[in-house]
């Protein structure tokens, strides 16, 4: 049965690497909620809270959906994402359930994510790891995953066993 996974986690974690591998071993699709708010023009940050707003990422999702149940019917679909406001994740989760969802936070230590942040390419900074962090921690979703180690083996092992 193919499914709908939801990597979500704080800036840093490790989302898209895991999401991209699982999306390979599974013969899926890949979806990166960064790209989608990024690709509509939909990441000014809100005055008022600081970050992107509830309504953008309920945007996000309204562009995703029709997708997701199209490619549902042939393979799984991973999706990427901080998903930082509750009432987005329920919305994705509401609007696809009819669905098999399966949902994964993942965490570290705000420390952590800001040296593997630090690592990459195109560095976020220090604030911006700090800030999502924050935010992604304000709760718990699905099947919480210690990501702090750096053996990724384990992990996607701990997501595949579930997911089958």
């Amino acid at each position: 049965m193919n499914k709908v996974i939801i990597i979500r986690g704080p800036l840093g974690i490790g989302k898209s690497t895991i999401s991209k591998i699982i999306t390979e071993r599974v013969k899926g699709e890949y979806i990166s909620m960064d790209k989608v708010v990024d690709d509509n023009k939909l990441s000014a940050k809100c005055p008022k809270i600081g970050c992107i707003s509830e309504e953008n990422f309920i945007k996000a999702n309204e562009i995703i959906i029709p997708q997701i149940k199209e490619s549902i019917k042939e393979k799984s679909v991973i999706i990427d994402g901080n998903f930082y406001h509750k009432s987005q994740i329920d919305h994705l989760i509401k609007e696809l359930s009819n669905y098999s969802i399966v949902v994964f936070t993942l965490k570290a230590s705000v420390d952590i994510c800001i040296e593997r942040d630090s690592k990459r390419e195109k560095s976020c900074g220090e604030g911006a790891a700090c800030a999502v962090h924050n935010l992604v921690s304000r709760f718990d979703y699905g099947d919480i995953i210690d990501n702090s180690g750096n053996d990724m083996g384990n992990v996607l092992d701990e997501i595949m066993t579930a997911i089958k």
